[in-house]
Order: structure tokens, then C-alpha cells, then sequence
């Protein structure tokens, strides 16, 4: 049941978070889900010609990936259903993987403060969406 709960967790957090940066370029012309889905700096990958579901796909097996890692992280700190460690954890590695942006033409400038803000904000709220499932997750774990 934990395991089938973080697999949901993963896909529904990372389902949140390509929708919102989708928005957000739709609305801005930013190229925030572009970086998202972006591979241009993964040797293998780069020459595959993939298509958008592809794409996303891989954007989800990441985020699921992503989740298990930090829950058995924090769960060994005793903090694997708080909210804090999931937004931080997410705000620094989003932060992190901005700088890809350095590696494809497709995507914003590296110093576009805008594009920057608003990949920010779209990993610090998947570390929330994250942290209310996982804490979703331990309330059905505990009713059992």
C-alpha cells in the first residue's frame, strides 16, 4: 500500500507540476515547460526524435523516482510526512536543474529572472503538492 501511495504521489505531483509550467508558458510564451520536458543535455536521449507524450512520460518516471529517493531520505530523518524537507529539498534541486537551461537553445536564458521565478515557484509548490500526499498517504496508512 506505501509503495502503490508513493507511486501515486510521484505521478500526480508530477502531472501538477508539468500542468502548471504548461500554463505558465501557454500564458507567458516563457519556455518553462519547454526546460520541463527538455532532454538536449542527455547524450543518449538528445538524438532520439521523442515525442511529447515521450517527453512527459520521462518527466514522470523522474518525479517518481524523485519522490521514493526523498521519502526514504526523510523518512530515516524521521521527517518523510512533513512539508518543509519536500519544499525545500524540491526548491533547491529546481533550482539546480535550471541551469540546464545552459545546454539547449530551446530553452530560456540562463538569466532570465522571469522564466527562473517562475520554474522556482512551480518546484516549490511540487514539493508542497508532494508533502500533502505523503501526508495523505500516512493518515490511509495509519486508518488501516
Amino acid at each position: 500500500m506505501k509503495r502503490i501511495g508513493i507511486l501515486f504521489t510521484g505521478i500526480i505531483s508530477g502531472i501538477f507540476l508539468g500542468a502548471f509550467l504548461w500554463l505558465v508558458q501557454r500564458l507567458t510564451s516563457l519556455k518553462v515547460y519547454t526546460l520541463l520536458v527538455n532532454v538536449d543535455y542527455i547524450p543518449v536521449l538528445k538524438e532520439w526524435n521523442m515525442g511529447s507524450f515521450i517527453d512527459f512520460s520521462l518527466h514522470l518516471i523522474v518525479s517518481v523516482l524523485l519522490v521514493f529517493m526523498l521519502y526514504e531520505i526523510f523518512k530515516r530523518m524521521s521527517m518523510a510526512y512533513s512539508l518543509l524537507p519536500y519544499v525545500l529539498a524540491n526548491g533547491a534541486i529546481g533550482l539546480f536543474l535550471y541551469g540546464t537551461t545552459a545546454f539547449s537553445q530551446r530553452t530560456p536564458d540562463l538569466f532570465d529572472f522571469h522564466s527562473l521565478s517562475y520554474w522556482l515557484l512551480g518546484h516549490l509548490l511540487y514539493g508542497v503538492v508532494v508533502a500533502l500526499l505523503m501526508k495523505k498517504l500516512e493518515r490511509a496508512l495509519h486508518e488501516r
